[in-house]
């Protein structure tokens, strides 16, 4: 069956037979920075105490997580949480954090019973949104410049063909000339409006707090020709065939979606790398020193873990190279990012 890709990648991975329909676990196919290691739920924990105090610790500290998998990022935050309320450092964050999970899957057996599990972003927000790998997943339109102007890119759904069709909406040709402009026969636009939407749709439920979109990501300066429609299966790249075996994703246009957020109330703005990102909150992926191997050799193999984890995370030719847009409603940004503006 012949689709414009936005179609074919939602029927893809939300119709009743996509990928994300079959109950699979996704961390069987990528592995997002939640999987890698708790250091990544350990830099959104500082972003949630930044904001908890800017936001004069509030009776209820929203912690949202869209695109939220298995839960597996927001339970890392709850485990955290409750080290630091055991230890006495937490003031009170564990009695008011209230854990949101967005996802369209159903909820997972065995997830902390504390993490409420709904389809949408709750109305209203004060607090922290965590929006990890969810823009890319979006469904798009597809353009390439023809002879006689821009044309939808249609696929063939079995098989993954392409071939040309009508043109785009006006919308999506005026989103392109801003955002992706295609300037030789054969260039192509991933036409991201839906992003857009999507992304200003979350701000504009946050009354006060920060939001955060950490994903694959380019900047108008740099586009890709040919775009970056890919697939994912079985922890490989594969085509982007649309017949629901596999994840369909296509990187994130995230000065677009920036400005959308400021379009629809956000006050402030840092687009960065995740490397820059979780260096600033303190990951470093240092090796220990070898002294400790002698001294304290358990710890020494906890530390040496741990670096190697987060080298992983900021490593700029992987994990670290992904885009960090993070926003504020109604406070300033955090005192640790607003440097990397």
């Amino acid at each position: 069956m012949w689709m414009t890709w936005r179609e074919a990648m939602r029927a893809a991975l939300y119709g009743p037979a996509g990928f994300y329909a079959r109950g699979e676990p996704p961390s069987r196919h990528f592995r997002t920075s939640a999987h890698v290691s708790s250091a990544y739920a350990g830099a959104m924990l500082s972003l949630l105490r930044e904001a908890d105090a800017a936001l004069g610790r509030p009776a209820r500290l929203d912690l949202v997580d869209i695109g939220a998998g298995r839960g597996e990022l927001l339970g890392q935050l709850l485990g955290l949480i409750d080290e630091a309320r055991l230890s006495g450092r937490d003031r009170g964050l564990a009695a008011r954090v209230a854990a949101r999970a967005v996802e369209i899957a159903p909820r997972p057996d065995g997830l902390d019973p504390r993490i409420r599990w709904q389809a949408s972003p709750p109305d209203a927000i004060t607090g922290l949104v965590i929006a990890s790998e969810w823009l890319d997943n979006i469904p798009l339109d597809v353009a390439e410049l023809a002879p006689d102007g821009p044309r939808l890119v249609l696929v063939e759904t079995r098989s993954g063909a392409e071939r040309s069709g009508p043109p785009p909406r006006p919308a999506d040709l005026a989103w392109s000339r801003t955002w992706w402009p295609l300037h030789q026969p054969g260039d192509r636009a991933e036409l991201g409006r839906p992003r857009c939407q999507a992304w200003a749709g979350v701000v504009r439920r946050i009354t006060r707090g920060l939001a955060v979109a950490a994903d694959y990501g380019h900047l108008r300066i740099g586009r890709p020709r040919q775009g970056t429609l890919a697939g994912y299966r079985d922890g490989r790249v594969v085509r982007a065939i649309p017949d629901g075996s596999r994840d369909i994703t296509a990187h994130v246009a995230l000065d677009a979606c920036a400005a959308a957020g400021r379009a629809a109330g956000a006050a402030a703005t840092v687009l960065t790398t995740q490397r820059q990102a979780l260096r600033a909150l303190g990951l470093t992926g240092r090796r220990p020193p070898l002294a400790q191997a002698g001294d304290d050799p358990v710890g020494y193999a906890w530390a040496l873990c741990r670096a190697s984890e987060e080298a992983e995370l900021i490593d700029p030719e992987g994990l670290g190279a992904f885009g960090w847009l993070v926003q504020a409603v109604g406070l300033d940004l955090p005192a640790s990012l607003a440097h990397l503006g």
